[in-house]
């Protein structure tokens, strides 16, 4: 059975997201795992209504920002995937990490 470690990357800091995700990249690949990505989602913009009092009635402008994605798979290298998952991350980035098992092809 081989696994993919899928690792989700949220931020609204662009820069800082990509440097981050290319750096891990280029780490996992170091250490000889298989790295596919990174995947871009398109950028997601958000709208948050501020109101002045915790009453109903006179509010701010609504806030508007955008969150940026990206996504990178590690197939097999369990090892390296499990270092990945105890890694610190910037405050500015959301992590996911979901693992998957994958039966190799033709097998029950």
């Amino acid at each position: 059975m081989t696994f993919v470690t899928k690792l989700t990357f949220q931020s609204g800091d662009r820069a800082v997201l990509t440097e981050t995700v290319n750096e891990l990249k280029q780490l996992v690949e170091r250490k000889g795992g298989q790295c596919k990505g990174p995947h871009t989602s398109p950028e997601t913009r958000l709208t948050v209504p501020q109101y002045q009092t915790l009453q109903p009635g006179d509010s701010f402008p609504n806030w508007e920002y955008s969150v940026y994605e990206r996504r990178i798979d590690i197939h097999g290298a369990e090892h390296i995937a499990n270092e990945v998952g105890h890694m610190e991350f910037p405050d500015s980035i959301h992590v996911e990490i979901e693992v998957e098992q994958q039966q190799p092809l033709g097998g029950n």
